[in-house]
């Protein structure tokens, strides 16, 4: 695919930042917009997603750090700071970012539930465009495949194994999560009860990955 974008003055733009770029501040739109739409002040979105979003960051990679390849990085230790290529592990980033909720609806005096399902839908949009960045980029590469539909990763700046035909589990993953974010959007007017749009996510999104995980080959 295509990991590097462009150059600009020999400094690479990395198709993975932009697309959690994108990621961030669509979500953040649509945050601020149900937000209002469920009488909270969108600032405490704008304020929310800083903080969940610096957590996200570090917690994800500490996680990818630790569980994917840990030696490598005792050999590399300035690669650990090297996110723009990737390597941001979503366990890490969904526990960093609920540890964050806990903490901010605290702060303001916020019910938990309420805030989280304000946020869910924003949360699983969010984690859709960010499996087009690993497309582009090549990680959360798949297991070889001969069908039809399999990806073929050429590129050397490419995180995926080379000229072999893989599962793309990034796509698997993509289509999971719009559909989950299809669901939630249309059903967050229709709640019975506090926390059930966050609850509802959680266990879709639990089987999404589950079954993408046995197609997973990195």
């Amino acid at each position: 695919m295509y990991p590097i974008l462009f150059k600009i003055f020999g400094f690479e733009i990395r198709a993975y930042g932009v697309m959690i770029a994108i990621a961030a501040i669509a979500g953040t739109i649509l945050g601020a917009r149900e937000a209002k739409r469920r009488g909270l002040n969108p600032e405490l979105v704008y304020d929310f997603v800083f903080y969940a979003i610096l957590a996200a960051i570090i917690g994800s990679r500490i996680y990818y750090v630790l569980f994917f390849d840990p030696a490598y990085f005792i050999k590399n230790p300035l690669e650990m700071f090297a996110i723009w290529k990737g390597g941001l592990a979503i366990h890490g980033g969904l526990i960093a970012g609920l540890l964050t909720a806990i903490w901010f609806t605290k702060k303001h005096g916020l019910s938990f539930w309420f805030f989280t399902d304000t946020v869910t839908p924003s949360v699983i949009l969010g984690q859709a465009i960010g499996r087009g960045a690993c497309t582009l980029n090549g990680c959360s590469y798949g297991k070889p495949t001969n069908l039809p539909w399999a990806i073929t990763f050429t590129n050397p700046d490419a995180a995926a194994p080379l000229g072999i035909p893989l599962h793309p589990t990034q796509l698997y993953e993509l289509i999971l999560d719009l559909t989950i974010f299809a669901a939630v959007f249309l059903f967050r007017k229709k709640i019975k009860f506090n926390g059930q749009l966050f609850l509802i996510y959680g266990m879709a999104y639990g089987i999404a990955r589950f079954i993408v995980e046995g197609f997973r080959g990195d």
